[in-house]
C-alpha cells in the first residue's frame, strides 16, 4: 500500500510496533526493510523525512489485522 503525507511519524512507527506480524518498507531500489526493526526505522527516518513529513513510500503488511491499523492510522492522522 502507498502511505502518503503522515505528519504523525511517532504515531505512525507506533502503530508499526503494535502489529502483529511482518510490515515492511519498500525503498526505490526493490528493496525490503523491516519496519518492526529499529535500526530500519532510523535509516527510513534519516533517509526519507527531510521536512518532518513522510510525502510518500510503499509498505507492505502481510496481516489484515495489521492492515486495518495502518489504515486507521492513516486516516485518522488527516
Amino acid at each position: 500500500m502507498k502511505v502518503q503525507n503522515i505528519t504523525n511519524i511517532e504515531g505512525f512507527f507506533k502503530v508499526v510496533d503494535g502489529c502483529q506480524g511482518k510490515v515492511e518498507l519498500v525503498t526505490g531500489e526493490g528493496d525490503r526493510l523491516n519496519l518492526k526493526s529499529k535500526l530500519s526505522q532510523y535509516v527510513s527516518m534519516a533517509n526519507i523525512f527531510s521536512d518532518g513529513v513522510i510525502a510518500e513510500l510503499e509498505i507492505i503488511a502481510y496481516e489484515k489485522e495489521d492492515i486495518d491499523k495502518l489504515v486507521a492510522f492513516m486516516i485518522s492522522d488527516r
